[in-house]
């Protein structure tokens, strides 16, 4: 008999008969990203005892709400760490420094790896661009299938792909609904843009799951993964994105209720730390200590207040950890710059914009950062120049990251920081470079990009003109027959909500390769 308890967030322990296996469990009582994100609702009554002596731990990426440093550094020398084989070293590198002596064991895409003798088996299943280093995990247990979507963005072939190894039938299907990052909160948007751009993007990120579920059709679908909820001052803040009618984010609950009404016919539910699922019968055992949590808005001042209280010294522990920078910061920063313009000229093509780099505090300064196909160069901010891109933070944070104690991403997910964009266009490219900052990763987009087959297309009705269209999203591989929207002449990509122009085939939200849409007579 196959059990799932959830652990929170993205969290989940699979008991079966012969082993214990923890999926992205994230437990520490520090929160992520510099003391920011806190498990919502809190997780800290669950047996962590127990849950440290599992047999496996399955970890699907590096974002830190999954790869818990304080979980992996804490479990049994015994525990075997399964973590799906990505093109850079960077994900590996940092769970081997937590993990010490034990076993950590990269999985290929689609690799069937035995959990014990009895059939038991997991596989990963990344994204296909490897710009995004997220992955799915295909979980049978005792002849039970769990597909756990983690961050994933699976195309609805992979998804249908899962379920045809998994024998036909999923017992369960974890979603991730809440789609928390730092845009658009981070933004410098007026408030009524920031209540448009927030309430497309909690629709886009529903619209798309509903569309992935339908087309696999399991047992079960539960949202999870998020959203975490803010108790340090200096982001608390942002808790408004939790706002049920007009938040940016989308709780478990809220999106049931959403999916129920446009997806009545599949089974939905949502859990909350403690919580078991039978995977045999379909019971659920609710945890009696979650049950008193409520996602109403009326019940989250004096809950968050509660919580920051308790938490409050083990946030100023995480925030200590990285102190005010001393003098040569901006040396350093200038070096940090140049190599990372070293690692890919495709990159540098793609960027091909100055960003601003307003950082404040002790040896702090303002730095434009100009990207050019020969290289990049780094000076002091001039009124002359009109950066693309201008980001905001404190320097005890870029000092982190210039250490190699964090990584951009993990600054970019704090929410520390704000930006702004002049022309409003996303560039992919520039967050790609920072976030994988080394040459494989870099090298595996740019053949990804560069050597996709488009020969396969498509044609799309939109206000009475047919499109002839690629099938497949130029920017990250979406499968736009089943993973788009096509309305007012334009094609909204569901999987990372680029949009793109019929007419022009012109991408107008994000710096993207041409649609190279063509109208039909």
């Amino acid at each position: 008999m196959a059990t799932i308890t959830f652990l929170g967030h993205a969290g989940l322990a699979v008991q079966a008969r012969a082993f214990l296996l923890l999926a992205d469990p994230w437990l520490a009582p520090t929160g992520a990203f510099l003391g920011s994100w806190h498990q919502y609702p809190r997780n800290d009554h669950l047996d962590v005892s127990g849950l440290l002596e599992a047999d496996w731990v399955a970890v699907s990426h590096e974002h830190l709400d999954h790869f818990d440093p304080w979980v992996i550094e804490r479990l049994s020398e015994r525990t075997r760490i399964l973590i799906p084989r990505y093109p850079g070293p960077a994900f590996r590198d940092r769970m081997r420094r937590a993990a010490g002596s034990r076993q950590v064991i990269e999985l290929e895409p689609w690799e069937q790896f035995p959990l014990d003798n009895r059939g038991s088996w997991i596989t990963a299943i990344p994204e296909l661009s490897p710009m995004c280093h997220d992955a799915a995990f295909l979980i049978v247990a005792d002849g039970r299938a769990v597909l756990n979507c983690n961050d994933a963005r699976l195309t609805a072939a992979q998804a249908r792909r899962a379920k045809h190894l998994a024998g036909g039938r999923l017992e369960l299907m974890a979603v991730q609904t809440s789609g928390a990052s730092w845009h658009p909160i981070c933004y410098e948007y007026p408030p009524d843009e920031m209540a448009r751009v927030s309430m497309e993007k909690r629709v886009s990120k529903l619209r798309a799951v509903q569309r992935l579920v339908r087309q696999t059709g399991p047992e079960l679908a539960v949202p999870f993964a998020g959203p975490p909820c803010f108790l340090d001052d200096e982001v608390a803040p942002l808790n408004w994105v939790l706002d049920r009618r007009d938040g940016a984010f989308c709780d478990p609950e809220a999106s049931v209720e959403w999916l129920r009404e446009h997806l009545p016919a599949q089974r939905w539910d949502h859990f909350k730390p403690g919580d078991v699922l039978d995977l045999d019968t379909g019971e659920i055992a609710r945890d009696p200590v979650s049950a008193e949590f409520s996602y109403d808005d009326a019940f989250r001042p004096g809950y968050l207040a509660r919580y920051a209280a308790d938490r409050a010294p083990l946030i100023e522990q995480a925030v200590a950890e990285l102190p005010e920078p001393g003098p040569g910061l901006a040396d350093r920063f200038a070096a940090h710059m140049r190599h990372l313009g070293g690692l890919n000229e495709y990159f540098l093509r793609r960027i091909a914009m100055t960003v601003r780099f307003d950082i404040t505090g002790p040896h702090g300064g303002v730095w434009d950062v100009r990207f050019a196909p020969e290289g990049v160069t780094v000076d002091d901010a001039s009124p002359d120049v009109r950066p693309h891109y201008r980001i905001t933070t404190a320097g005890r944070w870029v000092d982190g990251v210039l250490d190699g104690r964090i990584a951009w991403e993990d600054l970019f997910i704090s929410f520390r920081l704000s930006l702004y964009r002049d022309p409003d266009v996303y560039n992919d490219h520039l967050v790609g470079l920072l976030k994988h900052a080394n040459a494989p990763a870099l090298r595996a987009v740019e053949e990804y990009e560069t050597g996709r087959d488009e020969s396969e297309r498509i044609v799309v009705e939109c206000d009475g003109r047919s499109y002839d269209i690629p099938r497949y999203c130029p920017h990250a591989g979406e499968d736009l027959s089943v993973g788009a929207v096509v309305s007012d002449g334009r094609l909204h990509c569901l999987a990372h909500n680029f949009v793109f122009d019929l007419a022009t085939g012109e991408c107008v939200n994000a710096r993207s390769t041409n649609l190279t849409s063509r109208p039909l007579p």
